[in-house]
């Protein structure tokens, strides 16, 4: 399967506060249909208005979690994608409140891989954080390897690896 068939025609909500992060997100994600709100207002009514595939969520300034929970009603795949709130105690938070899949804005350039994880997963009826380990443990650990939340063994006994 050639990259970003999957993404193709998508429809996609993208929402965060600064206008150059819904700049390139606009671009890397050219082959789906984006619509993009900077402030919470804004995500809520085209959450509540339109139908989506997926809503890119920012955590901070956007109030993420809020959205995150809009978009489970309206049956959107939520995915969070954040810098400011990147740590492992948000990550858990994200996952533990349905999030899809949790993305640090460090990594934003490979977007359309996540999101087509994200998808796959769906398609086959698997957890969409099967591959979350594969694609940022090693960040993680080199960002967070002092944390403890990061080394929560109870919490990583129930993630989904496969």
């Amino acid at each position: 399967m050639e990259t970003k068939d999957l993404l193709k025609g998508k429809k996609i909500l993208i929402v965060d506060d600064e206008p150059d992060v819904l700049d390139t997100l606009q671009d890397l994600l050219n082959m789906c249909d984006i619509v993009t709100a900077s402030t919470f207002d804004e995500a809520k009514a085209a959450l509540e208005t339109q139908s989506f595939d997926i809503a890119i969520l920012d955590i901070m300034g956007v109030n993420g979690y809020a959205l995150l929970d809009v978009a489970k009603q309206r049956n959107v795949t939520p995915v969070m994608l954040t810098a400011h709130a990147l740590s492992p105690e948000h990550t858990i938070k994200s996952y533990k409140r349905g999030a899809a899949l949790y993305v640090p804005k460090d990594k934003i350039a490979n977007i359309t891989d996540y999101l087509e994880d994200v998808l796959e997963a769906l398609s086959r009826n698997k957890s969409t954080w099967s591959r979350w380990l594969e694609r940022f443990a090693t960040f993680y650990d080199k960002k967070f390897e002092n944390d403890p939340q990061w080394k929560d063994t109870e919490f990583w006994k129930s993630f989904p690896y496969a």
